[in-house]
């Protein structure tokens, strides 16, 4: 029997009180779903820079403009997702905020976190419009009873 993905969907309104929601319900998602203390830290940073991103370069402070949140999980991963109704982004064209010419400018760096912090990070632009962000982390456990074997 096929596991049901499990999927929590919340919009969000362009607002700075909406990055704190946005880590708050996120951070209880992957406590409950049975992460330590500091990957679930790790997991709510990603999602803090990604929301504070969708506010600021995404929606640029647009109150009229919504930001997207969905947690879901398939047996091994829970899945966040992170979107905009902006412009979108080439994240090719971020700089690195490790290199030299960098280290003092504040651009790149909630990119490099999220990818620090979470197994797999993507960036697509939506077909209307905006850019979703989709990160995923390996679960500790696998959920739904699955008993496939996982690797680890």
């Amino acid at each position: 029997m096929p596991a049901t993905t499990q999927r929590l969907e919340v919009t969000l309104e362009t607002a700075l009180e909406s990055v704190d929601l946005a880590e708050s319900i996120v951070k209880r998602i992957a406590e409950a779903s049975g992460f330590t203390g500091e990957e679930t830290d790790k997991i709510a940073m990603a999602v803090r820079e990604s929301v504070i991103n969708a506010y600021n370069y995404g929606n640029r402070h647009d109150p009229r403009k919504k930001i997207g949140l969905l947690v879901e999980f398939d047996p091994d991963r829970m899945i966040v997702h992170v979107r905009d109704e902006g412009a979108g982004f080439d994240p090719a064209e971020i700089p690195d905020p490790l290199a030299e010419d960098n280290l003092l400018r504040t651009s790149g760096r909630g990119l490099f976190l999220m990818r620090a912090f979470m197994d797999d990070v993507t960036v697509r632009r939506r077909p209307g419009g905006g850019a979703e962000l989709v990160m995923s982390k390996k679960l500790p456990h696998p959920l739904f009873g699955d008993s496939r074997p996982h690797t680890r």
